[in-house]
C-alpha cells in the first residue's frame, strides 16, 4: 500500500465536513484576537456579524452577478468620516463575513481557511479604517 492510502485510511472523510456557521464564528473571533491589540482597540464599537451569504438587497446594490461574489462587507460610518460622537441614531459599523462564499473561495483556491478568513476580516476592518479597496491593494502589494 502506497504513502497515500495509507494517510488517507487515517482519515475520517465520513465524519469531515465544512465548519458551521458557529465554528465560523469562532473561527472569526480567534483571527480577531490574533490582530494587534492596537488594531482592536479601534474597533472596539465594531459588531461582527457571520451569515451564509449577503441579503438580497445588498447584492442589488453592488450589483453583484451571484451571491458568491462578495465574501465580506463593511457596512457604517469610517473612523475618519465619523465625528467626535456618533450621530444619534446612527447604527454601529458592523463587519459581515459571508461564509458560503468564503468556502467557496477556499475549495477553488491554494491557501488556508483560516487566512482568508484573516485576509477578508483585516480588509473589512481597513473600510471601518477609511481604507478604500485601491488604498488596501498598494498596502498588500507594499507589504508583499
Amino acid at each position: 500500500m502506497d504513502a497515500v492510502a495509507t494517510k488517507s485510511r487515517d482519515i475520517d472523510w465520513d465524519g469531515a465536513k465544512a465548519p458551521s456557521l458557529e465554528a465560523f464564528e469562532i473561527m472569526a473571533q480567534a483571527a480577531f484576537d490574533r490582530l494587534p491589540e492596537e488594531f482592536r482597540a479601534l474597533c472596539a464599537d465594531v459588531v461582527f456579524n457571520v451569515t451564509e451569504f449577503p441579503e438580497d438587497d445588498v447584492l442589488k446594490e453592488l450589483e453583484a452577478e451571484s451571491p458568491f461574489d462578495l465574501l465580506g462587507l463593511f457596512s457604517g460610518v469610517g473612523l475618519p468620516q465619523q465625528g467626535f460622537s456618533p450621530q444619534t441614531g446612527q447604527m454601529p459599523n458592523t463587519i459581515h463575513l459571508y461564509r458560503r462564499p468564503i468556502l467557496d473561495y477556499w475549495a477553488e483556491n491554494d491557501e488556508s481557511l483560516g487566512a482568508i478568513v484573516t485576509h477578508v476580516m483585516v480588509h473589512e476592518i481597513g473600510h471601518h479604517f477609511g481604507f478604500s479597496d485601491e488604498d488596501m491593494e498598494a498596502i498588500e502589494q507594499a507589504a508583499g
